[in-house]
């Protein structure tokens, strides 16, 4: 299934008490139920929040985003990920690795 980077422009968040983050969770999980999608991680930075979800579709991704209530700047879908062990990884047997620098 897809994974997607949401990015929420949502004004003074990142000063949200735990009390306000956790009714935000609360709401999100609610929509997240209804739709059938997974809802992983989310950062919060400032005055936006990041926040990673498995769905079917950028579609059903919209959907939570406005039963949530939390606005849905810019919907991305995630290609591949990496991190430092991909740098480890062969790319086949007739492909030398390439020089570190």
């Amino acid at each position: 299934m897809p994974k997607y980077i949401i990015e929420r422009d949502v004004p003074g968040v990142g000063s949200l008490s735990l009390r306000e983050q956790k009714a935000g969770a609360l709401k999100s999980l609610r929509a997240v139920k209804e739709l059938g999608i997974q809802w992983q991680q989310s950062y919060i930075c400032g005055n936006k929040t990041f926040c990673v979800y498995i769905a079917d579709n950028k579609d059903i991704v919209r959907k939570h985003a406005e039963r949530s209530g939390f606005p849905a700047t810019k919907i991305t879908e995630v290609k591949t990920m990496h991190d430092p062990t991909t740098a480890e990884m062969p790319i086949n047997e007739s492909t030398p690795d390439p020089p570190i620098d």
